[in-house]
């Protein structure tokens, strides 16, 4: 009888009814592990809900230096830091004004170059578009995570000042530049008047807190003047001092909460100069308060230079803000027309010898109407009058 090979082990077929019940528990097992999934964080605030108001800020302020970099020099650009736990549905804001001619092609370009700069930043935290809104005279656009707005974003355009036949913008490229910063307004309208009628690249730089500073701070803008803060600081003889100003021994936050206040009283301001000061911007550990803030603010620094024993230039290059200072002497010292027109002209020489040159005067009628006189002979003289903003680095 033949031998018959008998196997080690049964092979059990399984049918094809059976084969389809077991895909479809698996079916079923795979979506009951998804669901689970997704509802473990069920009830929870996800990170993006859960972002603090601290890091909403620091994106704000990456926004800032975004807009900062791709737009021209002497662009307003404001941040409100409004995020903070109590109120998590208010966003921070940023204001950007553009000056750009009426062509509706020039600020189609600002405006896109802008934008692809937010977009960068946003794409890199992962926020997402919320809203955009575009107008002829204004832009706006807001970002987000999911449903909450973090940022809300605003452009404007400003027109840029109309010079006077012989003013800079006939000059050419290479030409020494002098730019002329006036202090001290915020309470003559009349003197502010003064300057509208003169179509140069004057920079005005406002007292804040008083009277008519927001008035004045906000027709410069729209008559395309530029517009810094005029910032009160404690000089060493204390004389005549603001009833609010920046003195040695203030804190980091104290320095930031009065900075903030006066910029909000000075609307459109691109930097800060020193108003006296002479004790302040030579205490070391002072500027180390306020030149963070100033960055944080998007605001560039210029020393009026009211002392010698300044540091507040140094300091500023150190960490980053862009500045520059007074290099040649204040324009009005002695209130006498004949007298600031010598002024005016050791500024006119100051620019060529060092091609940049940066003057401070003050809108005493004496000096307006010097400038009336001297200003249409600069071109003349191969210097270009400027904004103080495109001279500090």
């Amino acid at each position: 009888m033949p031998l018959t090979a008998r196997p080690y082990f049964k092979i059990k077929t399984v049918s094809s009814k059976r084969m389809k019940s077991f895909r479809r528990n698996a079916q079923l097992l795979f979506a009951l592990v998804a669901s689970l999934a997704l509802c473990y964080g069920c009830g929870r605030p996800s990170r993006t809900s859960r972002i603090s108001a601290s890091s909403i800020h620091d994106i704000t302020r990456e926004f800032a230096a975004a807009a900062r970099k791709s737009t021209p020099t002497g662009t307003v650009i404001r941040m409100k830091l409004q995020a903070s736990p109590k109120q998590p549905a208010v966003p921070d804001s940023l204001e950007v004004t553009l000056f750009a001619e009426a062509s509706a092609a020039d600020r189609k370009m600002q405006t896109a170059q802008l934008l692809q700069a937010l977009d960068s930043v946003a794409q890199h935290h992962n926020l997402q578009i919320a809203s955009r809104n575009d107008a002829e005279a204004s832009s706006s656009i807001s970002f987000g995570y999911g449903e909450r707005t973090t940022h809300s974003i605003a452009v404007r355009y400003a027109n840029p000042p109309r010079p006077a036949q012989n003013s800079a913008a006939t000059s050419s490229a290479d030409a020494p530049r002098l730019a002329i910063i006036l202090d001290d307004f915020g309470s003559d309208r009349a003197a502010a008047e003064s300057v509208f009628s003169m179509p140069y690249p004057l920079t005005l730089s406002i007292l804040p807190n008083h009277d008519h500073s927001k008035e004045i701070a906000e027709e410069a803008l729209q008559r395309g003047y530029q517009v810094m803060l005029h910032l009160p600081m404690q000089s060493v003889g204390n004389e005549a001092p603001e009833k609010e100003e920046l003195r040695p021994g203030m804190s980091a936050p104290q320095v930031q909460s009065m900075l903030g206040v006066m910029i909000e009283s000075v609307p459109n301001a691109v930097g800060v100069n020193n108003h006296q000061g002479s004790q302040a911007t030579s205490d070391p550990a002072l500027m180390n308060e306020l030149m963070p803030a100033l960055r944080n603010w998007s605001l560039f620094y210029v020393d009026s230079r009211t002392t010698a024993a300044t540091v507040a230039f140094d300091t500023a290059r150190r960490d980053g803000v862009p500045t520059g200072f007074r290099n040649v002497p204040f324009l009005d010292d002695v209130q006498e027309a004949g007298a600031i027109r010598k002024q005016l002209q050791l500024a006119l020489r100051g620019a060529k010898e060092k091609k940049t040159a940066i003057a401070i005067g003050h809108p005493h009628p004496a000096t307006l109407q010097a400038l009336r006189d001297f200003l249409p002979t600069v071109r003349a003289n191969g210097v270009k009058l400027v904004f103080v903003s495109e001279l500090v680095r």
